[in-house]
């Protein structure tokens, strides 16, 4: 089959486009014929560290490879496609069914076929929804998913700030909240105003013309997708007991997670939403839902968003072909 290769650090460029060998499925893995895949956050931060803040980076390059990367890899941490072959273990799915996956950071998304555990994060594709339109779940739905609900602890009635709400996590993250029967504002650019005012924010606030610190409005909750903003610069515009949700960290932003969770009414909480089945399966059944008219509290809609990746299709898949 053919696979793009991540082998060294640095632009899209450095890519490598080869000939691989199929893989075969363990007992417990089911294989997967690829019809659309994502360049996400999660993939340039593994190719290049593009949103690792630099007191992380060092660690980082301890996980990944000092100079360049410990081994070659295949990046994409989402896909859909079509199961194609089961190990003699699985009992979830069979040959056939169309499903939706989140790989995480083992990547092999960009790719014609990929293995992945049963047990992973591997739903039924909704029906209702495309290839393409499928794919742009798992990234930023599982992440909002994780910092709201698991981290967070929204819950109906409360207020929450998303900045960056008109990215991937964020604008999952704003029909997420409503769906919890939240009050939602989202901080975006000019450009993106009337996206956010159409996945259900109650107010849309524009950066480039407002201060949201300087309104005098308070949260229960403030989303930090994109790393705008700091805790401190934050923490007037959080009620008293109001968390501040941080998506891209410093190490001093570790200590201070723990120094709030003692000495602060106010808090700061951040950490890394990997795969999840149960996360994966809550988000599809919503999705399908939404899609499909079915009576359900504020079921998603599903308008993800598309800015944050280059959208493979089956298109690309026949051009690897």
């Amino acid at each position: 089959m053919k696979a793009v290769l991540h082998t060294h650090y640095g632009s899209p460029d450095l890519l490598e486009l080869r000939e691989v060998d199929k893989p075969i499925p363990k007992a417990n893995q089911v294989l997967i014929g690829i019809h659309a895949t994502t360049v996400s956050t999660g993939d340039c931060n593994v190719r290049n560290f593009t949103f690792v803040t630099k007191s992380m980076r060092p660690i980082a390059k301890l996980m990944f490879g000092i100079g360049k990367p410990w081994k070659e890899r295949i990046l994409g941490t989402e896909l859909a496609g079509e199961v194609e072959g089961a190990g003699q273990d699985v009992t979830r799915f069979k040959t056939g069914d169309r499903v939706v996956a989140s790989t995480g950071m083992a990547g092999g998304g960009h790719a014609q076929y990929a293995c992945l555990p049963e047990a992973g994060a591997v739903v039924i594709k909704p029906d209702s929804l495309s290839w393409e339109e499928a794919v742009a779940i798992p990234f930023g739905a599982n992440t909002a998913l994780y910092f709201l609900r698991d981290l967070g602890k929204i819950r109906a009635g409360q207020e929450l700030l998303i900045i960056g709400a008109s990215g991937a996590i964020g604008s999952a993250g704003v029909q997420l909240a409503k769906h919890f029967g939240v009050t939602v504002a989202g901080v975006c650019s000019s450009a993106n105003v009337e996206l956010v005012k159409s996945l259900g924010a109650d107010r849309v606030i524009d950066y480039t013309r407002d201060d949201f610190t300087k309104n005098g409005k308070t949260y229960d909750l403030i989303f930090d997708v994109v790393g705008a903003t700091t805790f401190d610069r934050c923490k007037h515009s959080l009620k008293p007991s109001g968390v501040f949700l941080q998506n891209i960290m410093e190490l001093t932003d570790v200590v201070r997670v723990l120094w709030t969770s003692i000495a602060s009414r106010k808090k700061i909480k951040g950490g890394v939403a990997i795969n999840n089945l149960k996360r994966m399966s809550f988000i599809a059944e919503l999705v399908a839902a939404g899609n499909s008219g079915r009576s359900s509290t504020e079921p998603i809609r599903w308008s993800g968003s598309r800015k944050r990746s280059r959208m493979w299709s089956e298109g690309t898949r026949r051009e690897l072909s």
